[in-house]
């Protein structure tokens, strides 16, 4: 599939309520309208991520944003310094292997900026292929910590599972000598959750106690005795895709929610049903959900997605935030790998949620997150704002 966009240059905040580029420290590297330097012709960006598979719903919330997002970024126009920007988008299916094809493919046709990916696996594979051929690429929702700093080419526009953790840390009080049992799928992105949890709560003095389910199992009565045998003071669950609500349902019918507090991410709409009776029972850190804050980017996003007809949800800052990286960047850069890569390391803006900042150093996206409650709201469910943990406090250390 091919979109072509219409994008103005310098534009990257067309607005003062966008502020990117008061905000952004890119002092030393002048626009290409401050420099009087024309970009190329064209510039394709290639978006490769997940548009059937188990995550295809987390696919079209990031390609809903980001169409929106790139319109608003430009004011809807066609040229940025008389280059017109196409979109060329490519499926993954959540498999590394056609990611990497999908990769191949646009880079052979001199495509220099990739972007999407909602499966850390396919994220991991993507970074291969933009070090080795030198290529921008900005991570979507994928959150396995590994992704940042694993090369000079490869961004994110997304949270990290390292965010995710800080944030379930912020529900504890001292943790010194508990056992927390980190319930996830043997994936790349559970496995990081794992990481992670030893990491930043390990550090603090708590033992970690990983149970790590196959991602294809369907039956999880068993695993859930298994948290259980463990004698965990707390419970943290990372857990994605169309099983979670066969495995709540297991998780409490085994008597987990009332034995023993269980924390974990609040995921997309289609899951606030998901919990059942355990909606009530669970505390919930959250990486977006369209209530948790009011600014004028993400109005501007929610009206854009739902008069388009999508429903804004848990990654639709992730596409808008690539879009906003991605305009600035070929606004800095014109199209030059390097001076793409170097625009990006420091860029500080408004997205969805408030300030982002690309950290300089490694690469990793700095925003705040969110403690959420589900409260029962008819025959549903609906998120609820507890409390924001700003940025800083919940910022992964930096990658060596």
């Amino acid at each position: 599939m091919r979109v072509t966009k219409k994008l103005l240059l310098g534009s990257v905040v067309a607005t003062a309520a966008l502020a990117l580029a008061a905000c952004a420290p890119q002092a030393t590297t002048p626009s290409a309208t401050e420099s009087g330097e024309a970009g190329p012709a064209e510039v394709t960006v290639g978006i490769v991520t997940s548009e059937t598979g188990p995550l295809a719903g987390y696919g079209t919330q990031y390609i809903d944003a980001f169409d929106v997002c790139l319109d608003i970024a430009t004011d809807g126009t066609g040229e940025v310094n008389g280059t017109t920007i196409v979109v060329e988008r490519k499926d993954d299916a959540g498999d590394p292997d056609k990611a990497v094809t999908a990769a191949k493919e646009l880079i052979g046709a001199g495509v220099n900026i990739l972007a999407g990916t909602a499966s850390s696996g396919v994220a991991l594979a993507m970074a291969e292929q933009a070090a080795q051929n030198q290529v921008l690429y900005i991570s979507g929702p994928a959150a396995a910590d590994a992704i940042t700093g694993i090369n000079e080419y490869t961004f994110r526009s997304g949270r990290q599972s390292a965010q995710d953790v800080a944030t379930a840390g912020t529900f504890l009080d001292d943790i010194e000598g508990k056992t927390i049992a980190v319930f996830a799928q043997n994936t790349a992105f559970g496995q990081g959750n794992v990481a992670a949890v030893e990491a930043i709560l390990g550090a603090q003095g708590a033992t970690i106690a990983p149970v790590l389910v196959a991602e294809d199992v369907t039956e999880f009565t068993p695993f859930a005795q298994q948290v259980l045998a463990a004698e965990p003071d707390l419970v943290f669950v990372a857990w994605a895709g169309a099983t979670s609500g066969a495995m709540w349902q297991a998780m409490s019918q085994q008597g987990v929610l009332d034995a023993v507090p269980v924390v974990t991410g609040l995921g997309d709409a289609a899951t606030f049903g998901a919990y059942g009776e355990a909606s009530e029972k669970i505390s919930f850190l959250n990486h977006y959900f369209p209530g948790a804050n009011e600014n004028e980017i993400n109005t501007q996003m929610i009206e854009g997605i739902e008069a388009a007809g999508g429903t804004p949800d848990l990654f639709s800052p992730d596409g808008c935030n690539a879009a906003i990286m991605i305009v600035h960047a070929i606004g800095e850069g014109k199209g030059d790998v390097d001076a793409m890569v170097a625009s990006l390391e420091g860029f500080e803006f408004d997205g969805p949620k408030g300030t982002m900042t690309v950290r300089a150093g490694d690469h990793a996206l700095i925003q705040e997150m969110y403690q959420v409650k589900l409260v029962a709201d008819g025959g549903s469910f609906v998120p609820e704002l507890v409390a924001t943990s700003s940025a800083d406090d919940v910022a992964p250390a930096e990658a060596e």
